[in-house]
């Protein structure tokens, strides 16, 4: 699938590092860098900007290397770029660690996954089919 991008960045068009890689990582491109303290949260822009096709989107999730050694995640992970969005791709990032974290310019912040998605007609209804699970979430099917 070919995706238009402009690249506003000073870094490489994200790429697949190898040939089963779901997502691309995604840089940081800052002027300066961006000291995170702990539980704070900042947007961080990309320079990158997508006309994705309709019925596409790209989601922006979190670096597992990232969140398990530096403890700083995409804070509304998945989050979701829509098809007709033409602004410049930035990444919510939060510090959920005890201490500080600073993002360098060119720092890989996050991946981004290119999905196909499908869009819902509502059919109203007063009753649902029945399932052996029913209404049980939150847990109900055990913990082991």
């Amino acid at each position: 699938m070919k995706i238009k991008i402009i690249n506003k960045s000073a870094h490489a068009l994200p790429h697949y590092e190898t040939i089963a890689s779901a997502g691309m990582d995604l840089r940081a491109n800052i002027k300066e860098s961006i000291t995170l303290k702990p539980m704070e949260r900042a947007i961080v822009t990309t320079g990158l900007f997508l006309e994705l096709p309709i019925g596409i989107e790209a989601q922006v999730r979190p670096r597992s290397g990232l969140a398990a050694k530096k403890g700083v995640t995409v804070l509304n992970a998945p989050g979701t770029v829509d098809a007709d969005y033409r602004g410049e791709v930035g990444v919510i990032l939060v510090n959920l660690s005890s201490e500080v974290f600073i993002i360098e310019n060119g720092e890989r912040i996050a991946q981004l996954v290119i999905a196909k998605h499908e869009r819902a007609e509502w059919q109203a209804v007063e009753t649902l089919s029945e399932t052996e699970r029913g209404a049980g979430g939150f847990g109900s099917t055990g913990v082991k």
